[in-house]
């Protein structure tokens, strides 16, 4: 993509800012994963945004880094820093829509989005609780929801 920001566009990147990226879609909230996969990918819970992946434009993606973390998903990560970037459901032997999450942490400002949605919310540690209402799915709920395939067990 190319041309002037639209009002909504959102920047990001990674600690060393070896990647950085442009986002043209205002993002319409915040998600949290508890799964264990996410968990140890984040180094806690994985905050995330879903977004268009063609709505992005990138700088030093040779700095990407892509780890297949299960038969289904992927995850991505700066090769120097090792800052998580996205997540994304892979095409192979997948027959649902494809999926694609920003890391929230590596957005630059998130501005007024709100959390909204918590998915795996029965593997999450009993330690810590969001404030407020959110839609709470099990895995079972987020599975039947998204189409994952259950071999995997996370996202």
């Amino acid at each position: 993509m190319s041309g002037a920001q639209p009002p909504q566009a959102m920047t990001g990147g990674c600690l060393c800012g070896a990647v950085r990226y442009t986002l043209h879609q205002k993002p319409k909230q915040i998600d949290v994963c508890h799964c264990g996969m996410c968990r140890k990918f984040s180094g806690g819970i994985e905050l995330g945004v879903d977004v268009d992946p063609d709505k992005i434009d990138w700088q030093g993606e040779e700095n990407i880094e892509i780890y297949a973390s299960s038969e289904w998903a992927e995850r991505s990560f700066c090769r120097i820093c090792g800052s998580g970037l996205f997540w994304r459901t892979r095409a192979k032997d997948w027959d649902a829509e494809p999926l694609f999450g920003l890391c929230a942490g590596a957005i630059d400002d998130l501005g007024d989005l709100d959390l909204k949605t918590e998915i795996y919310i029965d593997q999450k540690p009993a330690g810590y609780a969001f404030a407020g209402q959110t839609d709470k799915k099990t895995q079972a709920e987020a599975e039947a929801a998204f189409a994952f395939p259950t071999e995997g067990g996370g996202r």
